[in-house]
């Protein structure tokens, strides 16, 4: 019986193969609406993406959520059919029909299979352009709303993110993460039609189509539904500048009663235009974007601190956020900010190694095909190349950017400033127990799925405090209220 020994290495990833993308192919109506297409008839599908070039950012100072609002009640019912007739017909033709606002851009999107095209596009064209905010429907929307807060009010992750926005973007619209009970009263079906008509205008927007279609049919059809759109003009809008962070602070949220720290280190980052936005990324592979990276292998693999251990690099328009997150037991939070700092200070002042590197570039390079291989993959990116003005060719050069990075991310950490001490803390934490308490907690039955809820609320206890603050070096600790 022959055995083969196991190799002690992996093997080496396959070269890199062509991407064979479809053409995109970019026309305007005459009311300024563009239109980008992308024939692919793999598969007897389209899918539909209009996108405006306004979001959250744009919600009026007083009135955070309004986006989000407005585009929530574009299928509860339009000048011809109601919410129940929408859904009706959207199950009748098995297609999708959503709308949703980011920071920076909104959309309304559809998709069904290619027989159905005109049906989906004149829903999609409908909830565009006649919605009709319906009272009851806005009532219902606000008192879901209410509640919904009310539970993400209880989740310690978004009342971390909540202050970590505030802390980074100060006064900027990015700092708004979500609607208030007074932003919710203040909403009015006037204001909400008003809010529509100003940022809902064909030279605000793109219409992208991607899928089983023919062009000129396509296009025909999008003028006798879209072509007596008229013009707008958007109102420009002045956004108060970034606040800056000279240095390092602590904010210690309490949470009385936590089992756990959720401790986010954070500081402003790039623009997604920004010409580093690449080498950002692969410092942020390296570091901690998944399961092989640095902060992962030291705090769960080495230290066995948490499940898990990452970092974000959130690009928008104007500016973006770098996040380093976990979520750790209450006993070790403040070895846990040692290691946090300890990766942060080694990716500053220490050069990638060429294994490390070469690895993020082979994940980057082999994720990204997969991203792309379906309609909705490929529209999105689409999207993102409108909306944030990138350059067209993008997708078909995005690996060729990747493998251009060289081994000179310490000189990007450094001039960044994003690892230097402007770096925010912010710790959901609670009232230390006695050992005998721990214990009980962790002899307590798992709820269902086999878990502890472990994530419900957060805890940092007073020693581990004092430990952290001094060990990170924290120079303004700030306690903030729940």
């Amino acid at each position: 019986m022959v055995t083969e020994t196991f190799r002690p290495e992996l093997p080496a990833p396959l070269a890199l193969r062509p991407l064979s993308l479809p053409e995109p192919v970019t026309t305007r109506l005459s009311n300024g609406l563009e239109v980008v297409t992308v024939e692919d008839k793999h598969l007897p599908l389209v899918s539909f993406r209009l996108a405006f070039r306004s979001g959250d950012a744009n919600d009026p100072p007083a009135i955070p959520g309004l986006s989000d609002m407005m585009t929530h009640l574009l299928n509860e019912g339009t000048e011809t059919r109601s919410s129940k007739q929408i859904a009706e017909e959207i199950e009748r033709i098995g297609a999708t029909l959503l709308a949703g606002s980011g920071s920076d851009f909104t959309t309304v999107s559809a998709s069904a299979l290619s027989i159905y095209t005109d049906e989906a596009l004149e829903l999609m064209a409908e909830i565009t352009l006649r919605p009709s905010f319906p009272q009851n429907e806005i009532d219902l929307a606000r008192e879901n709303t209410k509640q919904l807060l009310i539970q993400q009010r209880a989740q310690p992750t978004f009342l971390a993110t909540e202050r970590v926005a505030k802390v980074i973007f100060g006064d900027h619209p990015y700092s708004r993460i979500s609607a208030t009970p007074e932003s919710l009263d203040a909403m009015t079906r006037d204001g909400l039609q008003h809010f529509h008509h100003s940022n809902f205008m064909p030279n605000n927007a793109v219409m992208i189509a991607v899928g089983d279609i023919e062009r000129a049919k396509l296009l025909d059809r999008l003028n006798e539904l879209f072509g007596d759109w008229p013009l707008g003009s958007a109102s420009a809008i002045s956004f108060p500048p970034l606040p800056n962070h000279p240095v390092r602070a602590a904010y210690l949220v309490d949470r009385p009663g936590s089992e756990q720290s959720n401790i986010v280190i954070a500081n402003r980052a790039i623009a997604r235009t920004s010409p580093d936005y690449f080498p950002m990324l692969l410092m942020h592979t390296v570091l901690g974007a998944n399961a092989s990276s640095r902060l992962f292998m030291n705090l769960r693999e080495e230290k066995g601190y948490t499940y898990g251990a990452y970092s974000s690099l959130d690009t928008r328009r104007v500016a973006g956020s770098f996040r380093a997150t976990a979520e750790v037991r209450t006993a070790v939070t403040g070895a846990s900010l040692k290691e946090f700092f300890l990766e942060l200070e080694r990716i500053r002042n220490e050069a990638v190694s060429d294994k490390e590197l070469a690895d993020a570039k082979s994940y980057l390079t082999g994720v990204f095909p997969i991203r792309i291989e379906t309609q909705e993959g490929l529209i999105e990116q689409i999207v993102s190349i409108r909306m944030f003005d990138l350059p067209h060719d993008y997708l078909n050069t995005y690996r060729d950017h990747v493998n251009a990075v060289t081994v000179m991310l310490r000189r990007l950490a450094t001039k960044s400033g994003l690892l230097r001490n402007q770096s925010s803390i912010t710790i959901r934490k609670g009232v230390a127990r006695s050992s005998n308490e721990h214990k009980k907690t962790a002899r307590r039955a798992p709820t269902p799925g086999g878990t502890h809820r472990r994530n419900r609320v957060l805890s940092c206890a007073a020693y581990s405090q004092h430990f952290a603050l001094s060990q990170a070096g924290c120079l303004r600790p700030r306690a903030l209220p729940e």
